[in-house]
């Protein structure tokens, strides 16, 4: 569908009680149908802006005089990344345009300054996160130890854990366990299988790397300044911003007390967890906007097909009509440092959150 005037009748769709049977995924996916129709030039247009943003960014680090304007434009460009990112995301998922060879080409574009290879983000995504969204074994995504898992690792791994789970560096985990280990160039222990676009899109991110730090230090040259401190700001700082942006994104999707992991897959097919596994973080200041909406992210797990610029409706229409179900959160740096203070470690069988000495510390929601 590329039509833009279709809108659900909320009116025929009956709103479901929370103590009320899930009517299942089809059903409500079935009612959010017209919300699945996307544009054309509104995408590309909204790439056009980001890169134009982006590149700007990029130039004011090396035209601004002070150290600090440099590091902050450095920052900006690493949230304009995440922008970007998203836009990509949304193409990786074929939600981005109606084209599919479109939504390729431009994916691949847009993950360029976050050097994320499309085709094994679309794998690690699409297929492992998005199939089995909180199921341990198979989603890794922040997915929690155990009590014995966390004992049974070398005092090593377990530092690392904490460090992890702190709330403080959440750009260190995605980049070690999900991009590095995953995503650039990973080897059989991380990605059995072997495609020719694995391969080929890790290099395309790599030219990329190597002709935008290229630039930079050409440019640090041209206009006579530090060669060291023009890459500092111009690429490192962007990349590790935009590793603790995807970094937190992920974690408070999918990190809350009310949030269950299920490791059994019987189990987790039972529950039906395509609304309870997400959480819709909502900002104030239309920081949700700036980010794309992506945190309208119940609707997005949902139904993938759902463009981001249809979600806020969307996420409107599942928290109208099936109420009680979704976790809603306000943000803010409290309930999240308090989050990362109480999800340390997971209990399967009661579904309840526990620190790293198998306390509970939050309460058990195998009853739900």
């Amino acid at each position: 569908m590329t039509t833009d005037n279709l809108r659900i009748d909320s009116a025929e769709i009956p709103v479901i009680a929370p103590d009320a049977p899930f009517p299942g995924r089809k059903i409500v996916r079935g009612w959010l149908i017209p919300l699945c129709s996307k544009r054309t030039i509104l995408p590309l247009l909204l790439l056009l802006f980001d890169f134009a943003l982006f590149f700007g960014a990029i130039a004011a680090t090396v035209l601004l005089t002070p150290v600090w304007a440099k590091i902050g434009m450095g920052l900006v460009a690493g949230f304009i990344i995440g922008r970007l990112f998203i836009l990509g995301h949304d193409a990786c998922h074929q939600s981005f345009t109606p084209h599919r060879g479109l939504n390729r080409v431009l994916g691949r574009i847009a993950f360029l300054p976050s050097l994320t290879p499309y085709s094994l983000w679309d794998i690690g995504h699409n297929l492992v996160h998005h199939g089995q969204t909180n199921l341990k074994g198979f989603d890794f995504v922040w997915a929690p130890l155990s009590v014995e898992e966390f004992q049974a690792l070398p005092p090593m791994r377990q530092l690392l854990e904490r460090i992890y789970r702190s709330g403080w560096v959440p750009g260190l985990y995605y980049f070690i366990e999900m991009w590095w280990l995953r995503m650039y160039f990973p080897s059989k222990t991380y990605m059995g299988a072997r495609r020719p676009s694995f391969f080929w899109d890790s290099m395309l991110v790599t030219v990329f790397a190597v002709l935008w730090i290229g630039a930079l230090a050409a440019a640090a040259v041209v206009t006579q300044q530090s060669v060291g401190l023009t890459v500092l700001a111009g690429f490192v700082a962007p990349f590790i911003f935009w590793n603790f942006m995807i970094g937190f994104v992920v974690y408070a999707h999918h990190t809350h007390t009310s949030v269950a992991w299920y490791d059994n897959k019987t189990e987790w097919m039972r529950a039906q967890p395509f609304v309870t596994t997400t959480v819709h973080l909502i900002f104030r200041f239309k920081v949700g906007a700036l980010m794309h909406h992506i945190m309208e992210h119940t609707a997005h797990h949902l139904d993938m097909g759902i463009p981001m610029y249809r979600l806020k409706e969307a996420q409107k229409f599942l928290e109208t009509h099936l109420p009680g179900r979704i976790i809603i959160q306000n943000f803010s740096w409290d309930w999240y440092f308090k989050t990362a203070r109480l999800c340390k470690l997971y209990d399967f069988k009661a579904k309840r959150w526990l620190d790293f000495y198998g306390n509970p510390t939050s309460p058990a929601l195998a009853a739900h």
